[in-house]
């Protein structure tokens, strides 16, 4: 028996990643749809011996076509792919989250309503009856909490009732009310010859009325042209979507009448809202709330950083039993100096990765991140963004990957990426510990005015990034302000938010390992030498190009330096020291980070201040780290795309270092 398909279909905030990612677990697989820089999520589940496909729909407020994501899940559903769709709306919301089902009414492929986020309603006072509002609707309704594993076998019942009996939405009543519409009747009996599989005349003269721009393509090339001149003069005459808006707010006021009553309860919102959502305080709230839960996040990151620390410590043991059974060396460095210490790196990254997760997770499932959403949406704005993007920023100043892990709540891929390319700017922890040192070193008293320019590079950067990838990640008129309601504050569900940080950590674990081991070979291969650096791959390379790398400000020592920093920022000082002095092995000072004796003397006598500055310019603004390389992928599913970020700011860091180094020739 083949797999039957269900498409999940719903508002942004609805629970539908939740209920997708509580089925699916990790047999998962996300990519983009054809053509589109739209997010594809699709699964699969078993249930009694049955197997089931799932497509999670993109979030859109409506079935209309005003973005990509709308016009990608109307034609998914229309193609009948889907054997069923699921249709969830917010239970704590119901007015308006139904909106979405007033919008459905008229396809003509079988559904279910979930009514999700039952606990939140119960909460407010909100008692709920689902079977007045399947009796009034056709189909199965169920109330649910897409958070609560002991829900899911009534799930699957409603789900296998939906398509064993192909349920049909009654839209007797809502038809009622588009009737008293000027012109409706007439257009609608128009379209009744209109041949466009999955959709009812009524549907389609809902889309017409409202000037929908792909229907009315679509009904120009199947109506005769008297017809479609009748549909233009009846169009105009009607009152377009605020007319059958009115009638979709009408026919779910009759759905909810005695099905939903509703006690008053004590509000919860006040005093933090009236911070959050004030015209001066709001921001620098928000602000203070990320850096509050940034730095929270190292409170359960630093168990896991622990077992890190614990599994590096095997590196010796196993290198000196590899030894002891005569393993060559180069097998030995592989699995010494390449595989113990990339999974070291990986385990260290990922405990900030869990923290941050976990402690945002948090603030999301109590309410906490619509807010921030909200009060920096404008200013995102600006840079093509929404309000989510900010958390992305504060965070890559502790780490970029944990930066590029919490864009993962940004539901369109476009700006998904995007922020992702902006937070590459931000400078992250790493290299805050090194930028302060050698600004030390080099220009002593004058440090401050170096880290004053790097922050303000850093803001300029953010700006020009924006304006250049922009333009083929973000439509215009995808750069507007989220239509969004600021949802109620509740009480977190700590089981499905465990579930859902230790799926993500150890998805993210075995998909950065990957892109880590394989970086880290073709690094120690370049590095790998039997006699010291001078004979090491790198190093010649480094002696050839240097007429090349002083164009940049940087002899080739510091080029290789640079070279090092995409591996990591804590290896660029430690490769300096190796190459100058000419010891010690270049890929294991790099991936440790080692420590050189003497360096500030090394420094000062091997690198002039101008060359200093356009180093520490170079490293800062280089891509951040092969795991922040990794973890973008992870994000967003796209070779190109991760190339494309890699490379600008590989040559955008070069360029940002010759022109600090003439800037250094001009003052020293």
């Amino acid at each position: 028996m083949s797999a039957a398909t269900i498409a999940l279909l719903g508002q942004p905030n609805s629970g539908k990643s939740t209920l997708f990612n509580a089925l699916t677990g990790l047999r998962q697989h996300v990519g983009n749809w054809p053509g589109k820089t739209v997010e594809k999520k699709e699964g699969s589940f078993s249930w009694q011996g049955q197997d089931y496909e799932v497509a999670d729909l993109p979030g859109s407020y409506s079935m209309s076509a005003n973005s990509d994501e709308e016009v990608i899940t109307r034609d998914f559903i229309s193609s009948g792919k889907a054997d069923v769709v699921c249709i969830l709306a917010d239970s704590s919301q119901l007015e308006r989250s139904l909106f979405m089902l007033a919008d459905y009414a008229g396809i003509s492929v079988p559904c279910f309503l979930i009514l999700n986020m039952a606990d939140v309603a119960k909460e407010q006072g909100k008692r709920i009856d689902p079977k007045v509002i399947e009796e009034k609707l056709g189909i199965p309704v169920m109330l649910f909490s897409a958070t609560d594993t002991k829900a899911y076998e009534t799930f699957y019942q409603t789900m296998e009732r939906a398509i064993r009996e192909k349920s049909q939405l009654n839209v007797k009543a809502l038809e009622q009310e588009y009737e008293k519409l000027d012109g409706y009747s007439e257009l609608c009996a128009e379209l009744s010859d209109a041949d466009l599989a999955g959709f009812t005349p009524m549907w389609l003269t809902v889309k017409a009325m409202e000037q929908d721009k792909v229907v009315t393509a679509k009904l120009r090339n199947t109506l005769s042209s008297d017809a479609i001149r009748t549909m233009e003069t009846l169009v105009k005459q009607s009152q377009g979507a605020i007319g059958t808006g009115g009638c979709k707010f009408a026919w779910i006021d009759g759905i909810l009448d005695g099905a939903v009553t509703e006690t008053k309860t004590k509000a919860t919102l006040g005093k933090l809202d009236r911070i959050y959502t004030h015209k001066f305080w709001g921001k620098p709230a928000v602000v203070l709330t990320v850096l509050l839960g940034l730095l929270a996040s190292f409170i359960p990151a630093l168990p896991i950083m622990g077992i890190g620390a614990a599994w590096a410590m095997l590196k010796e043991p196993a290198r000196a039993g590899l030894t002891a059974i005569h393993c060559p060396d180069i097998v030995s460095g592989l699995i010494c100096d390449v595989g113990i210490q990339s999974i070291y790196y990986v385990i260290n990254m990922l405990g900030f990765v869990f923290g941050v997760t976990l402690v945002f997770g948090l603030l999301e499932e109590i309410g906490i991140m619509a807010r921030i959403s909200y009060v920096f949406d404008n200013t995102m704005g600006k840079l093509g963004l929404q309000g989510k993007s900010v958390m992305p920023f504060l965070v890559s100043f502790g780490c970029t990957m944990g930066g590029a892990a919490g864009a993962r709540v940004i539901d369109n891929w476009g700006q998904k990426v995007l922020t992702i390319a902006l937070a590459w700017a931000v400078p992250c922890g790493a290299a805050w510990a090194i930028i302060p040192m050698l600004s030390t070193v080099f220009f002593g008293a004058w440090a401050p005015v170096i880290i004053v320019a790097i922050l303000l590079t850093m803001l300029l950067h953010m700006w020009i990034t924006a304006k250049i990838f922009s333009r083929g990640l973000v439509k215009q008129e995808d750069r507007c302000g989220m239509i969004m309601e600021l949802p109620p504050y509740h009480k977190p569900k700590w089981g499905a938010l465990l579930r859902y940080v230790f799926g993500r950590t150890k998805d993210t674990f075995f998909r950065v390992l990957k892109v880590v081991l394989l970086v880290s070979v073709v690094f120690w291969l370049l590095s790998y030498s039997t006699s010291g650096v001078e004979s090491s791959f790198l190093y010649k390379i480094g002696v050839a190009i240097e007429p090349f790398t002083k164009l940049f400000g940087m002899p080739w020592q510091l080029f290789v330096a640079f070279i090092a920093s995409s591996f990591g920022k804590e290896g660029a000082v430690g490769v300096i020291g190796a190459l100058y002095s000419t010891g010690g092995s270049l890929y294991d000072i790099t991936a440790n980070g080692a420590a050189i004796e003497d360096i500030n003397q090394i420094l000062l006598a091997n690198v002039t201040r101008p060359e200093a500055l356009a180093f520490i310019f170079a490293i800062t603004f280089n891509l951040p780290c092969i795991v922040a390389l990794a973890a973008t992928y992870q994000e967003i599913h796209s070779v190109k795309w991760t190339a494309k970020i890699a490379a600008y700011y590989t040559v955008t860091a070069l360029i940002l270092a010759c022109i600090a180094y003439h800037i250094g020739l001009l003052i020293w």
